[in-house]
Order: C-alpha cells, then sequence, then structure tokens
C-alpha cells in the first residue's frame, strides 16, 4: 500500500519503454518473446524495428516510429544487434519531431538478448534510463565471472586459418573467382560481414591496397581484388573469430560462385535488363486496344538532375532520402524476386550487389555529412555516388571498371525518387520495345512519340497496361524476349485489341494493319460523335457508364467523352509522391474542382486505398510476407483513422454541393463497413450526413462477394472491383508474367461471384468498375448477369456506349448462363466471340 510519505507507484505510462533494433525480425521477436518472459506482472513497452521487406536489414522511419511508441516519458532504451542498427539508430534520433524527445534516448551497446532480459525486468521494477541502460551493459558479467574470461571486446581466440596480432584475429585467403572479387562476390562477402558483431577489415596484400572496412561493398570494390590476389583480414569484436573463419570458408568455396558459369552483364538499367525473361517464350496477349506501326524504339537512359538548393532542414532532407532510400529498396527487391521466378537465382542475385550498395555505410556517411553541411539530399546523392563512380573507372581491372555502371544505374534510381523526374525518354517516335514499364513511366510517356508498346512480359491487368489503355496507347503484352533483339528503327506492327505482333513484316502484312488502323480511326469518330448521348440496349434498358477518374485532367476528358457519372474517383492521386497527407480544406478544393471539371455530375470517391503495390512514403507499413494480403485498403484506413476522418469530413462538405458517393475499398466484414459508417456519421457533425452522400463499398473479396446480402443494410451502392476479384479468385498475382493466363476476369468462377453480388437486394446498385467493364467480349456478360452500371477509363466510354447499344439483354442474360457453365477463360471469350462478336 502506498503511503503519502512513499513514492507513487510507477505506471506502465511512466515506465521506461525499449526499442529492439536488429537486422532479422525473427532474432528481435525471439528476444522479446524471452525477455518479458522474464517479467511477471507490468511488462515495460517493447517495440521492435527489425528486418526490411521480409528480409536483414534497418530501417531508420521503422526505428523512429518505434522510439515515438515507446516513449512514455520516462525514456527509451534503444537496444542494437551490430554494424548498420547503430547508424540507422542514430539517424532515427536525429529525425525526430520533438527536439526533447532526444535527450530521452539512449543507444546502450549492451548485448542484445542479454541486454533485453535484464532492461526488462528493470524497467518493470521502475528503475530510470541510466538505471536500465547500467543493467542492461552488467548482463553478461555473471557469465564472464562464471567462465574465468574476459570482457567480450577483450575476448581473443586463435584463428583457424591464420592466427592473432596485437589488435585482432587475423588470416590470409586467396581470391579463386575468375572475374576477382566483383559486385557480387564482394557482395555476398560484405553482407556476412554485417551478420555479425565484429568490426572487420580487408587489405589486398598482392598490390597494397587498403585496409578498408568490410561491410562497405563501395570500399571493399577499391582493393582491386583480381582472381590469385591474396587477401588479409582482420576482425576484432565478440564475434572476431567467427568473422574470420567464415570469410575464409567464403572464400574457399568462391563466395559462392558457380566455376562454370560466366559472369552476367551486372547492369540495372531498368528499360530492359531489370528483370530478364524466358528465352524463346511466346503467347503475346492483348493489353490495350488500337492499332500501331511504327520503327522500333528502345527507352533510353537521361541522367536526372540533383536539386541544388536543399528542400528543407538537414534532419528534414536525411528523412527526405531515407524515403527514398526505402522505396528504392522495395523496387530493386521486386526486380530480384521477378528474375529469379523468370531466369534463376544466379541471375537474380546481381540485384543483392545494389541492395548492398544501397546500406552502404561509407556511401551513408559521406551523404550525410553533405546533407548536415547544408546540400540537399538530392545533391548529396549525386556528388557521392558520381564520386565513387569516377573511383570505381579509375580501377586497374577492366572488369571491374565496367562495374561503375552500377554506381551510375543506382545513382539514377535514387535521384528518380527523390527528384520525381523519370530518367528515360524516348529517343524519337515509333513503337517502344521494352521488358516491362513501371506504372510510373507508362504514366510518363510521351504520347506525341510513342505510337505503341510491345512488353516482353507483363500482364493485360497490370497498372502498365491499365494506364496505357487510359491514354489510348496501343499496349501489347507478354511477348516474349525476343522483342528486346528488335534493332533500334526496324519497322514493328502491332494490334492491341487481338494481341498480334510482327517485328517483321512485309509489305502486305503493313498494308492489312494500315486498313485496320483506318477502320478503327473511322468508327472511333463515329462512337465519340454520339458519345454524349445516354447508353440504351436495343431492347430499351438504359445502362449507365461511367469514368474512372485520378485527377481533374481525368474528369474533363471524361466530361468531354460524354462520361454520365465519375463511377470511380482514385482518391490515392491526392496523397501519392509527396511527403505529407492533404488536409481536409485541400481534399474538400479538390473533389470541388473535380465535380466543376465533370459538369457537375456525380463523383464516387473511393475513400484511401493504399498498402500492397502503393505505399504512403509518411506512412510507414510494417514488414509483410504478402502486402496484397495485409494491411490495404479499409484495413489500412481504420488502422490510421485520422487520414480517413479529413477525408469523410472533406466529402461531407462537397457533398453539402454537389452529389457525391462515397465508396470504401477491400471490405471483407460488415463490422469494417460499419466501423466506417460510424466514422461517417461523426464527419457529418451535428448537420448529419447530407441527404445526397450515397454510401458504398466495393466487392473485391471473394468472400464478400458470396456473403453480399450481410452488408446490405449497410449499402445504397455496390461497385465491383474485378481486377482484384480475379487476383483473389484465381490466386494469380496482378502484373505476375509467370499466371497472366489465370488473371482473366471472364473466367466462370469469377463471372459466379459477379453474379452472386448482382443478386443482392434491390435496394443497393451494382456496378462494375474493374477493367472488365471496359472488355468488348465482358460487357455483354456483365449485362446479362445483371449489372447496369460500368465505368471505365475516359477514353473507353464512347466505345463501351457503342457496343451497349447494340446488344440485347435477353441473348446476354441468355448467353451469361452459358458462359456460368464452361470449363475456363477461353472458352467463354470463344462462345462470346462466336456469338456476339463486337463491331
Amino acid at each position: 500500500m502506498t503511503t503519502s510519505d512513499s513514492p507513487a507507484p510507477t505506471t506502465s505510462r511512466d515506465r521506461v519503454g525499449i526499442v529492439v533494433v536488429s537486422h532479422s525480425e525473427a532474432l528481435a521477436l525471439a528476444a522479446v518473446a524471452l525477455g518479458t518472459q522474464m517479467v511477471q506482472d507490468d511488462e515495460p513497452t517493447v517495440e521492435v524495428a527489425a528486418g526490411v521487406d521480409g528480409g536483414f536489414g534497418t530501417d531508420a522511419v521503422a526505428i523512429k516510429a518505434g522510439i515515438e511508441r515507446a516513449d512514455s516519458g520516462a525514456g527509451v532504451l534503444v537496444l542494437v544487434d551490430m554494424g548498420s542498427a547503430v547508424l540507422s539508430t542514430e539517424l532515427a534520433i536525429e529525425m525526430l519531431d520533438d527536439p526533447a524527445m532526444h535527450e530521452r534516448v539512449t543507444v546502450s551497446p549492451a548485448p542484445l538478448v542479454e541486454g533485453l532480459v535484464t532492461a526488462a525486468v528493470a524497467a518493470a521494477g521502475g528503475a530510470s534510463l541510466a538505471e536500465v541502460d547500467t543493467e542492461a551493459r552488467n548482463a553478461t558479467a555473471g557469465k564472464v565471472a562464471h567462465l574465468g574470461g574476459t570482457s567480450p571486446e577483450e575476448a581473443r581466440t586463435e584463428p583457424s586459418s591464420g592466427g592473432t596480432d596485437d589488435s585482432g584475429v587475423v588470416a590470409v585467403f586467396r581470391v579463386r573467382n575468375e572475374h576477382g572479387l566483383h559486385a557480387r562476390p564482394a557482395s555476398r562477402l560484405v553482407n556476412e560481414v554485417r551478420r555479425l558483431d565484429a568490426d572487420v577489415e580487408l587489405t589486398n596484400v598482392t598490390v597494397a591496397a587498403g585496409p578498408v572496412p568490410a561491410d562497405s561493398l563501395s570500399r571493399v570494390a577499391t582493393l582491386g581484388a583480381q582472381v590469385d590476389h591474396e587477401l588479409r583480414v582482420r576482425a576484432v569484436g565478440p564475434q572476431a573469430q567467427e568473422a574470420v573463419d567464415r570469410l575464409v570458408a567464403l572464400a574457399e568455396r568462391r563466395f559462392d560462385e558457380p566455376e562454370s558459369t560466366e559472369v552476367v552483364q551486372e547492369s540495372t538499367d531498368r528499360d530492359d535488363r531489370s528483370a530478364p525473361g524466358e528465352p524463346g517464350r511466346s503467347g503475346a496477349l492483348p493489353g490495350a486496344p488500337g492499332v500501331a506501326i511504327g520503327p522500333a524504339r528502345h527507352l533510353v537512359r537521361a541522367p536526372a538532375q540533383a536539386v541544388e538548393e536543399p528542400v528543407g532542414s538537414p534532419a528534414e532532407e536525411r528523412e527526405r532520402l531515407e524515403v527514398a532510400r526505402e522505396a528504392v529498396r522495395r523496387e530493386i527487391r521486386k526486380s530480384r524476386d521477378l528474375a529469379a521466378r523468370t531466369a534463376g537465382d544466379e541471375e537474380a542475385a546481381i540485384f543483392d550487389a545494389h541492395l548492398t550498395l544501397l546500406d552502404d555505410s561509407a556511401i551513408l556517411d559521406s551523404v550525410r555529412e553533405r546533407v548536415d553541411d547544408g546540400t540537399g539530399a538530392a545533391d548529396a546523392w549525386s556528388q557521392t555516388m558520381t564520386d565513387l563512380q569516377h573511383t570505381w573507372e579509375e580501377l586497374p581491372d577492366a572488369y571491374l571498371r565496367e562495374r561503375a555502371a552500377d554506381i551510375a544505374a543506382l545513382r539514377q534510381q535514387v535521384l528518380e525518387t527523390l527528384t520525381g523526374v523519370s530518367g528515360f525518354e524516348l529517343s524519337a517516335p515509333g513503337v517502344l520495345i521494352a521488358r516491362d514499364l513501371t506504372p510510373a513511366q507508362t504514366a510518363r510517356l510521351d504520347v506525341s512519340l510513342v505510337r505503341g508498346v510491345v512488353l516482353a512480359e507483363g500482364s493485360p491487368t497490370s497498372h502498365a497496361a491499365i494506364l496505357a489503355r487510359a491514354r489510348e496507347i496501343p499496349l501489347v503484352v507478354s511477348a516474349g524476349s525476343d522483342v528486346l533483339d528488335v534493332a533500334d528503327g526496324k519497322t514493328v506492327v502491332l494490334d492491341g485489341t487481338t494481341g498480334e505482333v510482327d517485328l517483321a513484316p512485309d509489305e502486305d502484312t503493313v498494308a492489312r494493319f494500315e486498313a485496320t488502323a483506318a477502320e478503327q480511326r473511322e468508327l472511333q469518330r463515329a462512337q465519340v460523335s454520339e458519345a454524349q448521348r445516354e447508353a440504351v440496349t436495343a431492347d430499351g434498358v438504359r445502362v449507365v457508364v461511367g469514368a474512372n477518374l485520378g485527377s481533374v485532367a481525368d474528369a474533363e476528358a471524361g466530361n468531354a467523352m460524354g462520361a454520365d457519372t465519375a463511377g470511380l474517383v482514385r482518391t490515392e492521386f491526392l496523397f501519392l509522391d509527396r511527403s505529407s497527407p492533404p488536409d481536409e480544406d485541400e481534399q474538400t478544393r479538390q473533389y470541388l474542382d473535380l465535380s466543376a471539371a465533370m459538369g457537375g455530375r456525380s463523383l464516387t470517391l473511393r475513400t484511401l486505398d493504399v498498402g500492397g503495390d502503393k505505399p504512403l512514403p509518411y506512412q510507414p507499413a510494417g514488414t509483410e510476407l504478402n502486402p496484397f494480403l495485409g494491411r490495404r485498403g479499409v484495413r489500412l484506413s481504420l488502422h490510421e483513422p485520422d487520414l480517413l476522418r479529413a477525408q469523410l469530413r472533406a466529402a461531407c462538405r462537397v457533398a453539402r454541393e454537389a452529389p457525391i458517393s462515397v465508396m470504401v475499398p477491400m471490405v471483407s466484414t460488415p463490422s469494417e463497413l460499419g466501423a466506417v459508417r460510424t466514422l461517417l456519421d461523426e464527419a457529418a457533425g451535428s448537420e448529419g450526413v447530407p441527404a445526397c452522400l450515397r454510401f458504398g463499398m466495393m466487392v473485391e473479396v471473394p468472400s464478400a462477394a458470396l456473403k453480399i446480402d450481410a452488408f446490405a443494410p449497410y449499402l445504397d451502392f455496390v461497385s465491383i472491383g474485378t481486377n482484384d476479384l480475379t487476383q483473389y479468385a484465381m490466386a494469380a498475382e496482378r502484373g505476375n508474367a509467370d499466371v497472366e493466363d489465370l488473371s482473366d476476369p471472364l473466367d466462370p468462377g469469377v463471372l459466379r461471384l459477379v453474379a452472386s453480388v448482382a443478386g443482392v437486394s434491390s435496394s443497393v446498385t451494382v456496378g462494375v468498375c474493374g477493367e472488365a467493364a471496359a472488355d468488348d467480349l465482358a460487357v455483354p456478360l456483365l449485362l446479362g448477369l445483371g449489372i447496369r452500371e460500368l465505368s471505365v477509363a475516359p477514353p473507353a466510354v464512347p466505345r463501351v456506349k457503342h457496343r451497349i447499344r447494340r446488344l440485347d439483354t435477353a441473348q446476354c442474360t441468355s448467353l451469361a448462363e452459358h458462359a456460368l457453365d464452361l470449363e475456363d477463360a477461353t472458352q467463354v471469350r470463344d462462345l462470346v466471340r462466336k456469338e456476339l462478336p463486337p463491331r
């Protein structure tokens, strides 16, 4: 019992918090489980910031967030495992928004496991930050005393191959790799060192170069280590002996590089070589309609320019750099995973060197020093990487000199992310040939130069394909790696409607494509001329055709193309590519601008749909092994409700001036929908939700489609997102070239899910806003299943209306019933082509 003369008991709110920073999430979680098990009651707050994208590494942004969560005012003790974890933690502390927090954070040199156990017990008992740190530092005292040894820092043992000197464990190994210690084996060496609690340096004894830190790929490369050169390794620290033994063993194994394998070109230029494909692969698929004829053109890299003046303070510039590095890290990992799937681990290993360089301590130290001196993040990164590139270009070995291209590529990639300017351009008008395109690259294509696009990889449902359709760029995907060998300037023809590609057309073929293009242009003119009319079927059924919007320019195009409504407004366009979210006032202005551009027609605002492949740079997400099945859409919004509240308040304000609908994405359970509806009621305030504001959800999750009646009490309308619904129903990732044949919304299984949703209560309107809504073969099936609202990219509105006017709903119903009993999407498409061919 507490008396007036005794101190008040420490509560969980004013205890010292603990943050565990480790390169391995599994290690950190296991350590926390052990450490907190020692505390019977009143566990202290312990946060984990460990691993990057399911792999090894540390992230300053995640560490910063962990410190902020752990801070109750009594201080935060940070325990780190090794190497760059210390650097990342120091950066995280500098990034803290509250300067007062800097004094409340202590980074402890204590051993991770033993230190966490004793720190957790001390913190639970109400000890001060200094006392908790002292307990953690002394955690191994009992073990040292029992074993009769010295402290870990002083301990040294005899190496298995080498010996000791006055300053550590040493050994000498010979480089046996045919091309020396180039980027891939050097990356393997560096990553091995980074896993261990030891300071390791290398010296090239043969040419008297070094010593250099072994955890820096950029510095290891300067040793110029060629085949048969001898390297001396020296290590100090708790795992010094293990570090030396492992490097000697690695060298004996030729750093795990196969003897018979020639070293491949190690360039990450993302135009053609970022993800090798299967040679000779066939099966080109239509990506975006239209015919293109012209000379083959390949993307060339145009240097991104650094920003001379800093955008913010040194701390803000450092944070910008960390956000950019994290984005690039995700992009490289995606490229590596795709390369591993299509060409094997040996080809994919070229990306490991670039991931290693991205976390290179020597590079980061140089960049941060420049930033601290007042240089902007982009300029500091550019200067550092340019200097390093010049250093590598002067290396004596010709093969290693060529690896300077890796530095240039990484410099470019991070600069593009920092500046938001694409480093690729088309050299001249023609048909673009590329391995694949990112959404950003597709969005930035100059339509005055690009007549069409042929991709060796890709999928008809990828974001690049969606953007190509929205921009009216004829596109063929999955054409196979042979297309990459087409010489620049050679005539190429393609039909994005059928997927036909001819890389060496004769005169008759060119003439045939030209005739098809002329017919399409004439048909398009006829469709546009009648676009402002309603879409009414031959038997008198009206179908609403709306436009999918992602900007005011899209809204203007939708209005011009005769869209009846804005069936989908992708509001994330306001939230991406910026350092902070838009506030309520900015959103209100933007939504009103969209309404005006659409001529006052109704807008359907999809609440923020991020996560998965669309992360927010200012809203760091935890590591997820499969982000597409993780916290995205409504799940993220309910986890971060402040973002959702501001968006709902803006929607209510706009609804008092213009017709508005609010649509919730990625809904799985009625409770999620109910939670958003409660927030909407709160956002509306005392005036209540405006009468003209309609509330609905997207159906993208198969289970939601099958239990649609459970959601009906909350709903005014439903919109089916066929892209994600197909992805989840078919277990086929969108954009994955290996499974694109499964990613077809006309599979009978997917159509049955659509039919289930269409059967919901008659009080709920059902529409489709996925890519199937713009598919000429899908439209009659959707109408036959009962869909009466379609929303498509603005350029597709006239074509879809034209298609609807020539259909009879009774015939469509019979066709849809037949399609549900077929085996696969191929049979369904063949059926529609036979019975109701597009005209």
